[in-house]
């Protein structure tokens, strides 16, 4: 049975943050809207959670983080993803190299990379490490692994890496394995190089060859060049709330029904069966578009 808002939105996907910590200190880093988070949950709790998930017709699972790839029991968790649901994960790529055929073995359909620069000097000033080799192996080894497309997720910043869009583009030229997704900056943690996404859509606008409008959060895609783009815009965006059809857990265990709230928060710790259900129900019932 599926769950569907009062605004008449369905839920069909799931996004599970499986770890606060990370091995990055990205500048921009919104934690999923996580606040303080406590201990993680385990690979028993996070199993019957997407079991109730499957119930309710959820058909998509996305793990995030801080950074997945650092929970030691990442593919026990892929594989007691239910069968007929897609799973995908958004890592930051620096550990995937090694471990990017296991995670397919396992049953994970496709990957997300944050990406937000093609420089190293830049990638030290935007993450506090120097990583960007590592990341640079770990998208080709996605690719060798099959989790594809990977869509690498650069994060618009003014006056840091706006000026590489169209290294970018490059980058994912005649690659039908790579989708190139810039992503709107979000109010977390006082960052504010907040890049013109309004001036790359409508240069996109102006020169794609072909716009599909995907049906999540009716975001655009745009084909140019023998690239694939897409735009995300989640803040003062009606339409990005209109069409919203997820649901966030915590890492500590919580139902998160909104990315920019975290005042109706459900917890899930310690309930099972009739009773997790019931917290799925509730969290549902009191979604609402955070801008309308």
């Amino acid at each position: 049975m599926a769950l569907k808002d009062t605004y008449g939105r369905t839920v069909t996907n799931l996004r599970i943050s499986l770890i606060s910590e990370c091995n990055l200190r990205c500048i921009y880093c919104h934690a999923e809207g996580e606040v303080n988070p406590k201990e993680q949950m385990s690979t028993e709790e996070i199993a019957e959670l997407m079991q109730v998930a499957a119930k309710f017709g959820i058909r998509s699972i996305k793990f995030t983080g801080g950074e997945p790839m650092l929970r030691p029991d990442l593919l026990d968790i892929i594989r007691a993803v239910p069968p007929g649901i897609e799973s995908s994960m958004t890592t930051n790529g620096t550990l995937l190299a090694g471990k990017a055929a296991a995670l397919k073995e396992a049953g994970l359909s496709r990957v997300n990379v944050s990406l937000d620069t093609l420089r190293p000097d830049r990638y030290r000033e935007i993450t506090g490490r120097d990583q960007l080799d590592r990341v640079l192996a770990g998208i080709r080894a996605a690719i060798d692994a099959g989790l594809t497309p990977v869509k690498l997720n650069m994060v618009l910043l003014e006056g840091i890496n706006d000026d590489e869009f169209d290294d970018f583009m490059e980058f994912v030229r005649g690659n039908r394995n790579l989708i190139l997704q810039v992503i709107e900056l979000m109010d977390f943690h006082g960052c504010k190089f907040h890049g013109d996404v309004d001036g790359v859509e409508r240069d996109l606008n102006t020169r794609a060859e072909q716009i599909v409008t995907r049906r999540m959060h009716h975001r655009k895609k745009y084909c140019l060049d023998d690239a694939e783009v897409e735009v995300v815009r989640p803040l003062h965006n009606t339409e990005f709330c209109e069409f919203c059809n997820r649901l966030r857990v915590t890492s500590d265990g919580k139902l998160k029904p909104c990315l920019l709230r975290s005042d109706n928060l459900i917890p899930i710790r310690g309930k099972h069966g009739e009773d997790l259900e019931a917290a799925f129900r509730e969290a549902v019932s009191i979604r609402e578009p955070f801008f309308r």
